[in-house]
């Protein structure tokens, strides 16, 4: 597999990133391009602007394309930051067939944290770790002695009668304009319930809050570890071209 390269395409609630990959280093060998994800975010305009992206490349082989949402064997189960036409929806056949290529779609935080375990903070880590990416939700990646467990969704955990990422997330920190202070105090109610029913050995916290986890970080009391992900908005891009290799 030396040198092989495979595209990464990361759809997000709010924009969708690509760029290829060297997928024996984790590193992108072109720049990343972003587009706006489309609003209403239905699934052929979402496919538009995948085989846009594909097409600027000039992109002839294999990809791969995660979706904010637990997906199985490439049909998207839930949608709860796109459009709710995506449930049910065959993204791999739709988004294979707008690309023009072989696809691979996969939930987005488990893409993430796989390109984590394989090249950022979880290298090396056999135990129980628990990957959650706080952005416009609260996704999660488990991992038990290096092996995923696909599809879980611990963002939509009830804190208080809401899910925890209504609370917890950046888009909810962003919101109520809360300070890094009083923010922390929420993402520690969510993850101490995160450790009584999971006991993690590490926690990596990833999403766009990461380049900031001095401003949080220190403010946390977990048992376990708690460290910040290295690939920081790569870590889709990287995890989705992993995926597809």
């Amino acid at each position: 597999m030396n040198g092989v390269q495979v595209l990464g395409i990361d759809i997000g609630g709010t924009g969708i990133k690509a760029a290829p990959v060297d997928v024996t280093t984790g590193e992108l060998k072109a720049e990343r391009v972003k587009v706006p994800t489309p609003h209403p975010a239905e699934p052929d305009a979402v496919a538009t602007a995948v085989r846009e992206l594909v097409e600027g490349f000039g992109w002839t082989g294999p990809a791969g394309i995660t979706f904010p949402g637990v997906v199985h064997n490439g049909v998207v189960y839930t949608a709860a930051n796109m459009d709710a036409a995506w449930i049910g929806c065959d993204a791999r056949e739709l988004l294979a067939k707008a690309a023009g290529l072989t696809v691979r779609v996969l939930n987005d935080a488990d893409a993430a944290g796989m390109a984590e375990m394989q090249f950022g903070a979880g290298m090396s880590q056999r135990g129980t770790v628990l990957m959650l990416t706080f952005g416009t939700g609260i996704g999660s990646a488990l991992f038990c002695g290096g092996a995923l467990v696909p599809n879980t969704e611990f963002g939509h955990i009830e804190i208080g009668g809401r899910d925890a990422e209504k609370r917890a997330s950046n888009r909810a920190r962003e919101l109520h304009e809360e300070s890094w202070g009083k923010w922390a105090g929420r993402v520690d109610e969510y993850l101490d319930h995160l450790e009584a029913l999971l006991a993690p050995d590490l926690f990596i916290i990833g999403g766009g809050v990461s380049a900031k986890a001095d401003k949080f970080l220190p403010l946390l009391s977990t048992r376990a570890r708690i460290v910040p992900a290295t690939m920081h908005n790569d870590a889709g891009i990287v995890g989705a071209a992993i995926a597809a290799a």
